[in-house]
């Protein structure tokens, strides 16, 4: 243990407070990114332990599918089920009200669907996330369908953004969303009002989501290192 990596361990540790939220005969929302990954990771083996039982998932993004695979969680689509009980996801930030920026994995629109359907949406992040005001460290994710990308990024600059087109590290040409769409990340000098601009966003013709969550995280466990050791609070 000596030599962890303090970092992983408290990602894992928020992980793990997250999953110690889930009940019996829950539907289970999945986030995607590398903190809930852990979370998914202790629902399975507390599942496997039998301190849960009967547990469907419903994963936001392919990541998340396979993780709840791997770790032996049953799946289930929105077309079968009339609530989910409770959601667990990351963030790319958090501002004092506990709105969100998400959307670093390119998964934000299936994750706004389900993070906003659970009766408690749980938020997982390192104390890096945190932020005054939104906007301030990280882009704003905008899926767009591929025909408009040129209109909508227009109307993003219009809007006062700097729109970029995102594209893949390891692969040539655009990242592609698990929709088939495209990613525009946007860089806005101040986000004064996230409420007005999610919905001024979502109402450019050919925008299909975009990252700002607003309203919709009920409880943000927050993981952070102090004096070397990891350690997690609830916002």
């Amino acid at each position: 243990m000596t030599n962890a990596d303090p970092v992983k361990v408290m990602k894992q540790e928020v992980g793990k407070a997250a999953a110690d939220r889930v009940k019996s005969n829950s539907i289970v929302g999945l986030g995607t990114g590398s903190t809930t990954a852990y979370a998914i990771e202790y629902i399975g083996e507390r599942l496997s332990k039998g301190e849960i039982t009967n547990i469907v998932g419903i994963p936001t993004s392919f990541q998340a599918e396979v993780l709840a695979k791997k770790y032996g969680i049953p799946l289930t689509t929105l077309d079968a089920i009339d609530h989910i009980d409770v959601a667990i996801d990351g963030a790319d930030e958090v501002d004092p009200q506990k709105n969100l920026i998400k959307g670093g994995g390119a998964a934000h629109t299936r994750e706004k669907v389900v993070d906003a359907l659970a009766d408690e949406f749980v938020v997982v992040v390192d104390g890096g996330k945190l932020t005054d005001k939104l906007g301030s460290t990280f882009l704003l994710p905008v899926e767009v369908i591929p025909m408009a990308i040129t209109p909508v990024m227009n109307a993003l600059s219009k809007l006062g953004g700097k729109p970029e087109l995102r594209m893949g590290i390891k692969k040539a040409g655009p990242v592609v969303t698990d929709q088939g769409n495209l990613v525009v990340d946007v860089k806005f000098d101040s986000i004064d009002n996230p409420e007005e601009l999610e919905k001024t966003i979502n109402n450019i013709p050919g925008v299909l989501e975009n990252g700002l969550f607003v309203g919709v995280a009920d409880i943000v466990l927050v993981g952070e290192i102090i004096d070397g050791k990891p350690t997690v609070r609830e916002m």
